[in-house]
């Protein structure tokens, strides 16, 4: 079933939001009688069928609307932006279909690049949780510097890096059904300060193998991991 994107989901006629018009008619070709799976993110999903397209609007119909539950537990990713962008962007996507539900960007000591595309990076979400057909969207939170990110988690954190240290593997260091945070560092890694800030609140260290990852394969990886210890 082809899905499209409605926040406002609800019972009845309607029209959908211009994005989805779009990829509705030029991506999908979508046509008077056609149905769809829409869903709200917030849980929400419902059958609708295209009653009516002109140029620049699509309508559809809703008989009813399902409401699922949150999936349990939850998963944050505190991880930095890369340098080339659309490498973030490629760890969103990734994230988001193997299982992320909450993404806070955050600026290191040793981030190359400070620049923010909230905007893109909550479309390349939207389009990785249509892609998997989940009905929950991932909350993504606006960069912040990496203290404010680690005051930010109320669950368990784990802080990944390349530092020699009594580090846990991220296998065994994660309990099976809790909520946890996982922080994944700037290409040239956090800085022993940043950490010593992390254990001060409580993370811990983690390991992610003995390879050393770029940033958006070890939080991948990372994300892998928290899900397979839940299965």
């Amino acid at each position: 079933m082809r899905l499209l994107y409605v926040p406002d989901l609800r019972e009845g006629c309607f029209e959908l939001p211009e994005d989805e018009v779009r990829h509705a008619i030029k991506v999908l070709r979508a046509r008077v009688g056609d149905s769809f799976q829409l869903i709200d993110g917030m849980g929400g999903s419902a059958d609708a069928v295209i009653v009516e397209i002109g140029k620049r609007n699509c309508v559809v119909e809703v008989e009813s609307v399902s409401r699922h539950d949150r999936p349990n537990p939850q998963l944050t990713m505190l991880v930095c932006p890369t340098k080339q962008t659309e490498r973030f962007e490629w760890f969103l996507e990734k994230a988001v279909e193997i299982g992320v539900d909450r993404v806070i960007p955050v600026w290191s000591i040793r981030s190359e690049r400070r620049v923010e595309k909230h905007q893109r990076w909550k479309k390349v979400i939207v389009s990785a949780m249509k892609q998997s057909g989940r009905s929950w969207l991932p909350k993504l939170e606006d960069a912040c510097a990496f203290e404010e990110g680690i005051k930010a988690v109320d669950s368990n954190i784990f802080i990944a890096h390349c530092m020699e240290s009594e580090k846990v593997h991220v296998l065994k260091a994660i309990p099976s059904g809790q909520d946890a945070c996982i922080a994944i560092g700037p290409e040239g890694d956090f800085t022993k300060e940043e950490v010593d800030f992390a254990l001060e609140k409580g993370a811990v260290e983690i390991s992610l193998g003995e390879g050393r990852l770029r940033t958006e394969t070890a939080a991948i990886v990372a994300t892998t991991y928290f899900r397979a210890i839940q299965q």
